[in-house]
């Protein structure tokens, strides 16, 4: 890994290492900036040398001092594309960077972070929070160099060339300036938090709005959710405007002292021109001085109103970061993937420790051992004292009432959580014991609620393979196959695109049984040591579901398979069934030995059978 994502793991998040990759960038281009704010000093003093030139008529050749205005003035246009060449382009490295290192992170982190964090507001740390970062890494730097170095460099050629007692008279006001924009920034930082957080908000709620926009059209609600969106985007402009009236505020505050400054050289400097204290020329060019004074003055404002969006940023950005996973692997953070590991032997010999990791396969057998399990958040157990055996190349059926702990269960084989070690045991060795790629590589998922990303069907089934389908054209027969045993290859190929058709956000263009058979594809695909399906055939139909299941038997053999399910007719080929009632296992065995027990399992046999037969006689 990054030496910045090895800072961010130690919950020091800072700046500084993201700043000290660009630092040359930072060098030359303050070292542009800097030629900049000299020549433009010279400006002034020649168009002075000029006006005195003229006035007393001892300047005989114009030429030097026109060539040096236009020097001036090249050096300049060439200087800022310069300084922002370098400063600005270092600060969008740094937004680069900063992007890819908190997306990085946040993949990290367990589902605890995800259960209370909403989508809205990470979203939001993605573009005004590190926007605002951006900002105060290129602009606010070139701002604040100008308003402290270009106020000295001003005031020291306004002293030297001019006049000490009035570059005095014409500074004090501007003294007031440097002290508002003290206090202004201290309440800038305020409401800038505030107007992040409600833009979070807002972002949130449209995120949300536009997620269920089908269920809100079918209750009819949009009135309702006009409304509540009415509120969240006022209350972002609300903060919005709190933000820039403090601004508004300071910028005439700006302006006002700075004429007064203008207006106490008019009359003091003009006087002491009169008395001869100072040539035209250098009141004509000490003018010029006072304006360029003025960018200073402003530069300052702008500086401190980004620098304090920026901390307000920062702050909601290294929360991130301060974050730890639930779920650590037992090797060192920066090891990379086994598959890496395999085919780079260098890779290897830096890590001799995990040798072993990178040939190790799970075979599929699971013990589960006195198994109790309450959520992090939670007051009480999900999971009570449940003792389960799934020999390798066995299909355990699970049935439970809805909130009786299935899922829980499968997410607890996945590492999704952790439980108390030695409670689950895979090939005889504690869970936590393998590295999270093993788990994830050897165990295939079909969750309840199936996801396909917004891309085509070839590309979602081939989701888990690490070969691509662009540079492994013949994995399309493997996938085809996959989509065959899942029975969707029919419904794809009368897709207009077939296989290449775009399905959309989170697979809306398909039905919920084509979305599930797509997931059970895609698991397919992987041939994993152990599959695990969640509740994965609610949405077919019994015909397809019966052929689902002969599949699977024929393509599991040796392989351990888990069915969570409602439907006992998808639990009948499975070699044993659990029964688990409130969090606990209330009945195990084969189908036919839990319908002699007469039990929960026998009691909803008998309530679907009933259902069939009325369905079929309708």
């Amino acid at each position: 890994m990054t030496d910045t994502n090895t800072l961010q793991k130690q919950n020091k998040f800072s700046l500084v290492p993201y700043l000290l990759r660009y630092k040359w960038h930072y060098v030359m281009g303050i070292i542009v900036l800097l030629l900049v704010d000299l020549a433009s000093l010279y400006i002034p003093q020649f168009t002075g040398e000029i006006v005195d030139g003229l006035t007393d008529g001892t300047l005989t050749d114009v030429k030097p001092l026109l060539f040096g205005i236009f020097g001036a003035g090249l050096t300049m246009t060439l200087g800022r594309f310069g300084w922002r060449f370098f400063i600005v382009g270092a600060s969008r490295g740094i937004e680069y960077r900063l992007r890819n290192d908190m997306f990085a992170h946040l993949e990290t982190l367990s589902a605890r972070y995800y259960n209370s964090h909403k989508t809205g507001d990470l979203m939001a740390h993605f573009t005004n929070d590190l926007q605002a970062v951006r900002q105060a890494a290129g602009m606010a730097v070139i701002t604040a160099f100008d308003a402290v170095i270009m106020t000295i460099m001003v005031l020291v050629k306004m002293i030297i060339y001019v006049n000490f007692r009035l570059t005095a008279l014409a500074f004090v006001p501007l003294t007031l300036v440097a002290v508002s924009c003290y206090f202004f920034g201290i309440e800038s930082k305020k409401r800038h938090l505030k107007r992040q957080e409600a833009f979070s908000n807002l972002s949130d709620k449209v995120q949300e709005s536009l997620a269920g926009i089908r269920v809100l059209k079918a209750f009819v609600q949009e009135d309702r959710d006009l409304t509540s969106f009415d509120s969240a985007s006022r209350n972002s402009m609300e903060k919005s405007l709190s933000a820039v009236k403090l601004w508004a505020v300071a910028g005439p505050f700006l302006d006002a002292v700075t004429g007064i400054s203008l207006l106490l050289t008019l009359i003091f400097g003009g006087r002491m021109v009169l008395n001869g204290q100072v040539s035209i020329g250098q009141f004509v060019a000490f003018n010029s001085y006072i304006g360029m004074l003025v960018w200073p003055m402003i530069a300052c404002g702008d500086s401190i109103n980004i620098f304090t969006q920026a901390a307000a940023a920062f702050k909601r950005i290294s929360l991130i970061f301060q974050e730890h996973p639930d779920i650590v692997d037992i090797y060192p953070d920066d090891l990379p993937e086994l598959a890496q590991l395999k085919q780079d032997p260098q890779l290897l010999a830096r890590y001799p420790e995990m040798k072993a990791y990178a040939d190790i396969q799970l075979q599929g057998d699971i013990d589960i051992r006195d198994l109790t399990f309450t959520y992090p958040d939670g007051e009480y157990p999900v999971l009570s004292h449940v003792n389960l055996h799934v020999a390798q190349g066995e299909m355990l059926g699970i049935l439970a009432r809805t909130g009786s702990g299935k899922s829980t269960l499968a997410d607890l084989l996945l590492r999704v959580y952790d439980c108390e070690k030695g409670a689950i045991l895979l090939d005889g060795k504690p869970i936590g014991e393998y590295p999270l790629a093993v788990l994830h590589r050897d165990m295939a998922y079909v969750p309840q609620d199936n996801f396909l990303f917004s891309d085509t069907l070839e590309e979602n089934i081939a989701f888990g393979l690490e070969e691509r389908i662009a540079e492994h054209p013949e994995l399309r027969d493997q996938i085809q196959q996959a989509a065959k045993d899942a029975c969707i290859h029919e419904n794809i190929m009368e897709f207009p695109e077939n296989y290449l058709t775009l399905v959309g956000e989170r697979g809306v263009t398909l039905s919920g049984g084509q979305k599930q058979r797509s997931s059970i594809a895609r698991a397919l695909l992987k041939d994993s040591a152990v599959l695990i399906l969640d509740d994965s055939l609610s949405a077919v139909d019994t015909d397809t579901e019966e052929q689902i299941l002969e599949n699977l038997l024929r393509l599991r053999k040796g392989k351990t398979t888990i069915i969570i399910a409602h439907r006992i007719s998808t639990l009948q080929q499975a070699d044993h069934v659990a029964v688990l009632e409130e969090g606990r296992l209330a009945e195990y065995g084969t189908h036919q030995e839990l319908l002699e027990k007469a039990g929960f399992y026998a009691h909803i046999y008998e309530k679907q059978q009933l259902e069939q037969e009325l369905a079929a006689a309708d």
